[in-house]
């Protein structure tokens, strides 16, 4: 099997330091977006929504989205205690959490990010009012995420968790926006640095 990715890619890390804390190794091979490789006929044969990662089985079987490859290693791989949850309030708290971060977060992060920059202004139209509305909104949800964090360790609860995984990519990537934790925020910016640490993370 292998992986087409852009490594720095925020959906390609969560894949990879999913993959790292569960210590699984796949082939990769770099796809280059900005060059519009992504926008080729035989990249788009099997990527369903023409973006990385996408993950090719031996058989030539498929799969896109990042938290669906996340899903399939985790039933490939099976663990004692899984990263999605085990018992059936710890799944519905941290898909929760995952659905949270990522949609009130990441996604409105990257909008904010595509926008002002005009990074893929030639294949999108590029609204900076847009851009700085979405970056507002990213801040706006971030005290959600400390106030979570001051009666929990983890983003979902009390163990590590992909909805983890989604929020420390969040918080990587939202310096390209010049939004950084600080005081303001001492329990997300405390849960960011112990975070930070974890060799699946650093890697």
């Amino acid at each position: 099997m292998k992986i087409y990715e852009l490594g720095p890619a925020p959906s390609a890390r969560r894949v990879s330091i999913f993959l790292a804390e569960k210590g699984i190794e796949v082939e990769r091979q770099h796809v280059d977006i900005r060059g519009g490789e992504n926008l080729s006929e035989e990249f788009k044969a099997k990527s369903l929504n023409g973006q990385i990662p996408v993950l090719e089985l031996d058989d030539r079987t498929t799969i896109c989205e990042s938290i669906a490859i996340c899903r399939y290693f985790d039933e490939l791989y099976p663990e004692e205690s899984s990263m999605f949850g085990d018992t059936a309030i710890e799944k519905a708290q941290i898909e929760m959490w995952q659905r949270l971060v990522e949609l009130r977060g990441l996604l409105v992060a990257m909008q904010a990010f595509r926008n002002i920059s005009g990074i893929y202004q030639d294949r999108e139209n590029c609204l900076p009012e847009w851009g700085q509305e979405s970056r507002q909104r990213l801040i706006d949800f971030l005290p959600t995420l400390d106030k979570q964090l001051a009666d929990t360790t983890y983003i979902a609860g009390n163990r590590f968790s992909v909805a983890d995984i989604t929020a420390v990519i969040l918080c990587d990537f939202m310096k390209n926006l010049e939004i950084h934790l600080d005081d303001t925020l001492p329990n997300l910016n405390r849960w960011y640095q112990r975070i930070s640490e974890r060799p699946s993370v650093k890697g």
